[in-house]
């Protein structure tokens, strides 16, 4: 019978056949293990390079897109201030110029709110079926009311009606000393735009009708809705909203009554500080691609030869290379406002990144006026019919990036053909994981059953050695 396999200490040679295979397997293994441990490593560094670069990115986009945003820009040459934002808030956009602007607020404009008569079930109240009409400023919603619907039940179907939730209109249950009543309230505000309804009679609410606080009273509760009424400089303004634009290049939202001033000056600081911020996602993106590219110090021979994820890789090199030229591109012509350098915007020989000189800064604007000119610059010329601007800066930097981080873009390429790299080393490895195991049993086989024949010898050996020395014992005791 075959000897088992063993990894051990031959029992019949006495060799150690575990270490001896173990020994033949490594020297066999060593190289392509090392290749596919060295090649893993890079792949995974790199991967997780791109990644960190692809955040890096998003962050800047994020950053760009909040500075071009229409609707709160950042770079209004202008900025309005109120002495009381307790009585109403100011803001500036790019059509304001300097001023100062007394403001009296006399009245704020209301919305409506009308409730039904009162029902004794409360929310389970039935409701006939039937077509529930609702009017406001000449507009019908029709709410389809089904058999055995209750008072809940046309609530959460006014609620749920696409086009009275797009009316700015909503409805909910209020249960006062009388019983339950379904009140209308809207978002719009306004002379004009009360709400009244009609179509199933236990829920009509008539126009202009005041509710009394009875059971069978229906109307408007409190007050009809009402313009906001304020002045400016002592014209009289009218209002159908508390936000109103009646001073050009000025929002103004109403708060409460009272007095205000409101002073439109240069937005320096503003301006300074949406700089600094365009600065600051720039040198983040700078400093991220510096990092992921260029070597480091070997800490023993002190020699930059360790490489960085992405050491040596075009990519993050073009990438930079393309940011740059956005930078130095001048503006277009008519502008006294060329280049960054004229803000006191520096770049740094070393490393790229961008600094702010405050000196040079506080010059242009007081001494130039250039306030209209960073505007045109980083948001491009004024939009017409809805249509962005792609010629300032903040547009053109965006279009430099978005290859690289939009869906199926140039990073999202990288990563797919790396994962790819990934799996493929993940077979190489499990290929040689398998052939090492075939080759670890069947040299501890051949060892095994080396050990087995020399084990046999031995035991022959040892069995002639015994019959001779039988022999020379019976022939010395005759």
């Amino acid at each position: 019978m075959a000897s088992p396999i063993s990894t051990g200490t031959g029992i019949g040679s006495g060799l150690q056949i575990g270490t001896i295979v173990d020994t033949l397997v490594n020297a066999d293994k060593v190289a392509k293990q090392t290749q596919i441990t060295t090649q893993d490593k890079l792949v995974n560094s790199k991967i997780s390079g791109i990644g960190t670069l692809q955040s890096a990115l998003a962050a800047y986009q994020t950053a760009l897109t909040n500075l071009g945003n229409v609707t709160t820009p950042a770079f209004t040459p202008f900025g309005a201030n109120s002495s009381d934002t307790k009585i109403l808030v100011a803001t500036a956009d790019t059509n304001a110029v300097a001023g100062t602007y007394a403001i009296k607020v006399d009245q704020l404009a209301t919305a409506s709110k009308v409730a039904t008569a009162s029902f004794a079930g409360g929310a389970a109240s039935a409701i006939s079926s039937g077509n529930l009409k609702i009017s406001q400023n000449g507009t019908d919603y029709n709410v389809a009311i089904p058999e055995g619907a209750t008072l809940q039940s046309v609530r959460d179907a006014v609620n749920a009606s696409a086009l009275v939730k797009a009316g700015g209109l909503s409805a909910n249950i209020i249960t006062d000393a009388q019983g339950s009543r379904l009140v209308f309230s809207s978002a719009n505000t306004g002379a004009g735009s009360d709400i009244s309804t009609s179509g199933i009679d236990s829920l009509t609410i008539p126009a202009g009708t005041k509710m009394d606080g009875t059971a069978g009273s229906a109307g408007y509760v409190g007050d009809l809705a009402k313009n906001a009424e304020f002045s400016i400089d002592g014209l009289k303004v009218i209002s159908a909203s508390n936000t109103a634009t009646s001073v050009s290049g000025l929002s103004l939202s109403l708060v409460s009554k009272g007095e205000s001033t409101v002073t439109v000056a240069q937005n320096n600081d503003g301006l300074k500080a949406s700089l600094n911020t365009f600065i600051s996602a720039y040198n983040a993106v700078v400093t991220t691609i510096n990092k992921l590219s260029k070597a480091t110090a070997d800490p023993v021979t002190g020699e930059l030869t360790v490489p960085a994820a992405m050491t040596g890789d075009s990519l993050p090199r073009s990438l930079l290379a393309a940011m740059r030229e956005v930078l130095v591109t001048p503006a277009g012509p008519g502008s006294t406002l060329s280049t960054l350098s004229q803000l006191g915007i520096r770049t740094a020989q070393s490393g790229g990144t961008l600094t702010l000189d405050d000196a040079k800064f506080t010059a242009a604007m007081k001494d130039k006026g250039m306030g209209a000119q960073i505007q045109q610059m980083f948001t491009g010329t004024p939009s017409t019919n809805g249509v962005k601007s792609t010629d300032g800066l903040l547009a053109r930097m965006n279009a430099i990036v978005s290859p690289y981080t939009e869906t199926g873009g140039i990073l999202a390429s990288r990563t797919k053909n790396l994962t790819a790299q990934q799996k493929d080393l993940q077979n190489q490895q499990d290929a040689l994981n398998l052939r090492v195991d075939g080759l670890r049993k069947s040299l501890t086989a051949k060892y095994n059953a080396m050990d087995l024949v020399v084990g046999q010898l031995k035991a022959s050996a040892s069995s002639i050695t015994s019959f001779f020395d039988s022999l020379n014992a019976q022939k010395s005791a005759s």
